[in-house]
């Protein structure tokens, strides 16, 4: 016995052909009925009763008398026209070992196909109970699968029903953070418009005094805080924003994929439970030419597992975000009074230094000058230096034009051609690098008078600054809100 399942090959798959006659081929015979009399063509058909005409033509030889007369060679072709009457006495068509050997013929034949028949039916008998067997088998193997499909349902339900839970909850969290860093985003206004006033004031200061100094530093430093205070509110609200439709919308995935889960654990379950004698059982020809999948079981946990991952990576993210909210709320606020506290202590060194520069710009005024004389002595020494280089450019460049009016062979780049060719290119690299400091030294030059023109006019508004610092800015920084109204709780 084979294997269950397996299929038997049998010999009679492909039998042996049957012969095209009972009887063996005239070619066949014995040898010493071959070539024993001219063969001739009947011109009349010779049908008798028992003549085989399925399978043989009509003969068209005559055999010899030989086996029965002496005088056999001596008949003429006159005496043997074939009449009814002698053609049973005087010739036959067979042998008696061709006879015996088509029986025995017959006999294998009629065997062989006995044998065939018999092991058909055995392996006939044999291939329904194995076939009935191997279905019994998969219809087994269809029922396991189909529960395991079901627990496989059942498993990735109860994970998407904890994970819904477990957002909606973090959902509500979220929503009160936000809440409160709105009422926080609104406190920063008051901050930032003493800043912005106290730059405003000193724009009013003339000439030198308009300078980026530590105390604009510090107030623009205190804007810019302020100002990315706020705008780091607003984005972890528009983060807090997203994040709630996010989550949302993962809550809303989490729902329809729990929905179809559902839909598909009570149709698993019913084919589960389906037998042969089960209600409801019918043909459906041809469904299962129609694939109506739309996933495979790799895919199909995956896109379950990915919302599970992006739920939990959106509750991370969410729990996340409104521990960032917490933090900058106390951060921000910190910051700002820090910054504050900065910008009290620049404006207080900064009037110091306004009252020193007075007598500190006489001595820089003076330094300035003397700078400015020696840059001009270096110009001058520069454009010398240019002048003096170019004779050696001319003297090299004229060497190279005489030499190209020597005769025919004596046109030769020996070294003295190659030597002057390298000497205009270092004399003219020379004088361009010149050139390049004269221009920088004059640039510097420019900047030496510009800046003398500063100093000395910088003298004049020093008391505009010390009125606008000490006067108007610092009175105005004397109010500031408190800490818990930056954080959001009142």
């Amino acid at each position: 016995m084979e294997p269950l399942g397996s299929t038997l090959t049998a010999t009679y798959a492909h039998p042996q052909p049957a012969p095209t006659s009972f009887l063996p081929a005239i070619g066949t015979m014995t040898s010493s009925y071959r070539d024993r009399f001219p063969h001739y063509n009947l011109t009349h058909s010779l049908s008798l009763p028992w003549k085989p005409n399925t399978y043989y033509k009509t003969a068209s030889s005559y055999p010899t008398l030989a086996p029965y007369c002496t005088r056999a060679q001596r008949v003429c072709e006159s005496t043997m026209l074939p009449f009814m009457s002698n053609r049973t006495t005087l010739f036959t068509r067979y042998t008696p070992d061709d006879w015996y050997r088509s029986n025995l013929v017959n006999y294998q034949e009629s065997n062989s196909s006995r044998h065939n028949s018999e092991r058909l039916r055995v392996d006939t008998s044999r291939l329904i109970q194995d076939k009935y067997q191997q279905i019994r088998k998969t219809q087994a193997d269809s029922t396991q699968n189909l529960g395991e499909r079901v627990n496989d349902i059942a498993f990735w339900k109860s994970e998407i029903t904890h994970e819904l839970d477990g957002m909606i909850g973090e959902t509500n969290a979220l929503t009160d953070i936000k809440k409160r860093l709105e009422r926080a985003l609104t406190e920063t206004e008051a901050p930032l418009q003493v800043a912005r006033e106290c730059l405003f004031h000193r724009e009013k200061r003339m000439g030198i005094d308009l300078v980026h100094d530590e105390v604009e530093k510090e107030l623009l430093t205190e804007v810019d805080g302020i100002l990315c205070c706020q705008e780091r509110m607003r984005l972890h609200l528009d983060k807090a924003i997203a994040q709630l439709a996010s989550d949302r919308a993962t809550q809303h995935e989490l729902e329809k994929d729990l929905s179809d889960k559902q839909a598909a654990l009570r149709i698993d379950d019913k084919c589960q439970h389906l037998r042969n004698t089960s209600q409801g059982v019918s043909y459906f020809r041809g469904v299962e030419r129609v694939d109506a999948t739309v996933s495979v079981p790799e895919s199909w946990a995956k896109f379950t597992d990915d919302n599970v991952l992006r739920s939990q990576s959106e509750r991370a993210a969410s729990a996340k975000l409104r521990d960032d909210i917490e933090n900058l709320l106390v951060v921000t606020a910190n910051e700002m009074w820090n910054q504050f506290n900065k910008v009290n202590l620049a404006f207080t060194n900064r009037i110091a230094e306004t009252a020193d520069a007075k007598n500190k710009i006489h001595i820089h005024l003076s330094k300035t000058l003397q700078e400015i004389f020696q840059t001009e002595m270096a110009i001058e020494s520069i454009k010398k230096a240019i002048k003096e280089k170019s004779a050696f450019l001319k003297v090299a460049q004229t060497r190279l034009d005489e030499r190209t009016r020597r005769p025919n062979i004596e046109l030769c780049r020996d070294i003295a051609q190659l030597r002057l060719v390298n000497e205009v290119y270092e004399v003219d690299d020379t004088i361009q690098t010149l050139q390049q400091r004269l221009r920088d030294s004059e640039d510097t030059l420019q900047s030496l008078v510009h800046t003398k023109a500063t100093l000395e006019h910088d003298l004049a508004v020093k008391a505009n600054t010390l009125y606008i610092d000490q006067e108007k800015c610092m009175s105005m920084r004397k109010s500031y809100p408190n800490t818990l109204r930056l954080v959001g709780f009142c």
